[in-house]
């Protein structure tokens, strides 16, 4: 069997940081991230030679990775990357939606010129992206977008409630604009937004994010609804 190709960065010591933080850290931003998948099983000996470190630091990582929920461990089978559930989505979709609706609103009542001008480049930045076909350039780009949105509402407690939601919503994103013409989707949805931030018309930009995260929501669920990936938990979290 080939061996499989390397997906993971090796790890740069950080002076700041003992090594097992820097490995956590490292397979923390890949599940965020998509490049390790819910339901994957986490070998020790694969991912420390992909690290570049020995199993001990990758077996404490995966401890705490186990404790924050990103991480199950099956009894005699090992560690996998934790999966998704529909009611997750829908739990994390319902706090998202009210809250940027109404970073949105309160943009369009303070957004500046400048930042105006941000939003219009990012815009410009994410068609070339996806002209060139570079997804992760433009997950990148997409969470640029919300993250700038953010501070214009210029609501601290708003935006610290946003971030708080920064995990979950980086996994949601990376799944959900795998989903064919979901990039250019998401780019006019974005659009509509800014477009109502520069004619200050606070309801059409609280009206132009619900609807961008409804239509997230719905490609996320449907992408997860079609290919239904192994570890990724359909049910209603309930059962």
């Amino acid at each position: 069997m080939a061996k499989q190709e390397n997906r993971l960065v090796p790890v740069k010591l950080d002076s700041y940081k003992p090594l097992r933080e820097v490995v956590f850290d490292s397979l923390r931003e890949a599940i965020i991230n998509g490049t390790l998948r819910p339901g994957e099983r986490l070998m020790e000996i694969q991912l420390a030679e992909e690290l570049g470190v020995s199993r001990t630091p990758v077996r404490e990582a995966i401890r705490k990775l186990e404790l924050e929920g990103f991480v199950v461990m099956v009894p005699r089978k090992g560690a996998y990357v934790a999966g998704i559930s529909l009611k997750d989505i829908a739990d994390v979709f319902e706090v998202r939606a009210c809250l940027e609706s109404l970073a949105s609103g309160l943009a369009a009542e303070r957004i500046t010129n400048e930042e105006m001008e941000d939003l219009e480049r990012i815009l410009v930045r994410k068609a070339e992206i996806i002209a060139q076909g570079d997804l992760p350039a433009f997950v990148e780009s997409d969470t640029q977008f919300h993250d700038s949105l953010y501070q214009c509402s210029r609501n601290q407690r708003l935006i610290q409630m946003l971030n708080n939601l920064q995990d979950e919503i980086q996994r949601f994103r990376s799944v959900s604009l795998a989903f064919p013409g979901r990039p250019q989707e998401a780019l006019e949805e974005h659009r509509k937004i800014v477009e109502a931030l520069a004619e200050r018309n606070i309801s059409e930009a609280q009206a132009a994010a619900w609807d961008h995260i409804e239509r997230a929501e719905n490609s996320l669920m449907e992408i997860i609804r079609r290919n239904q990936p192994e570890g990724v938990d359909s049910d209603d979290g309930q059962g």
